[in-house]
């Protein structure tokens, strides 16, 4: 997160259980609450696999007792969805209910689980034969200048008088710092690059974090072609593919044609759900367990 610091004020906290790490909390403090950390895309506590319910409402109560005693009256906490989870991890929507927290937001990400084997859409599959025919090719490259350049940053800037949420530099810091875990893949015809997307890679999923194709992207299938190749191909082993959010307006509205688009793959929704707690309730944990 270092990459962004200045734009928060980190309260990161660390939780231990008889001097032992028990969990991380990623967070920032922002007029008198706290938020999972603002600067990712999804959070929550960072919890070891192996732990056990008892131990969920330990780091909870404690928590959110020490906020309370600090005068931070409110917790904004992000649920890790579950493609990113490496085992169950339901402790946490349970115990969101023993503390009778809020849901304020509700995002949706298109997901493919490969396991499901939803086939292509035929105009997906159109999309990928005139690419064909067009004779794309698709490179990975190191750098991230021309995709950024070239095609992202303009489209942003025609569509939505909007910039990338990662600025040039700081997604060459990042992929500098991930190599293994941040890849550039463009979309070429003939010399000329004609789409893109950025991939952050983990153990289980491989996420397109930011997807542009340039004014002939329908005309080519440029972008039909490039995820054709990234999920049949580069990430086949891979649990699953996620395409990323359709929402706008704070999760109330849902961009209907990019929907369409990502669903045209197999791609169906998980959602990405942010809490509000009140701090005071950790003492709503005292009495679950009988």
């Amino acid at each position: 997160m270092d990459y962004h610091k200045e734009r928060f004020e980190d309260y990161s906290l660390l939780c231990f259980k008889k001097g032992k790490l028990v969990a991380v909390l990623p967070a920032n403090y922002a007029e008198e609450k706290l938020y999972s950390h603002q600067g990712l895309t999804y959070g929550g506590f960072i919890i070891k696999s192996k732990t056990k319910f008892e131990d969920y409402v330990f780091i909870f109560e404690k928590t959110l007792k020490y906020l309370a005693k600090n005068k931070i009256g409110q917790l904004f906490l992000k649920e890790l969805p579950t493609i990113y989870t490496s085992s169950p991890s339901s402790e946490f929507e349970y115990i969101q209910f023993l503390l009778g927290a809020s849901i304020i937001k509700v995002d949706i990400s298109s997901t493919i689980k490969k396991s499901t084997n939803i086939p292509f859409s035929s105009g997906r599959k159109e999309g990928f034969n005139r690419a064909v025919k067009c004779g794309l090719k698709i490179i990975e490259e190191d750098k991230m200048d021309p995709f950024w350049n070239e095609i992202l940053i303009p489209n942003l800037k025609e569509k939505h008088n909007a910039c990338p949420v990662h600025s040039l530099g700081e997604i060459t810091q990042l992929k500098q710092m991930f190599p293994k875990n941040i890849r550039q893949f463009n979309v070429y015809d003939g010399n000329k690059l004609v789409a893109g997307t950025t991939i952050f890679e983990t153990n289980k999923v491989a996420h397109s974090q930011y997807i542009s194709g340039n004014e002939d992207k329908s005309k080519l299938g440029s972008l039909d072609f490039l995820h054709d190749h990234l999920i049949s191909e580069v990430f086949k082993d891979k649990e699953f593919f996620d395409f990323g959010i359709s929402t706008e307006n704070h999760g109330k509205s849902v961009n209907k044609g990019l929907l369409f688009w990502k669903e045209g793959f197999g791609a169906r929704s998980t959602t990405y759900k942010t809490y509000k707690i009140e701090t005071n309730n950790y003492k709503n944990l005292s009495q679950v367990f009988i």
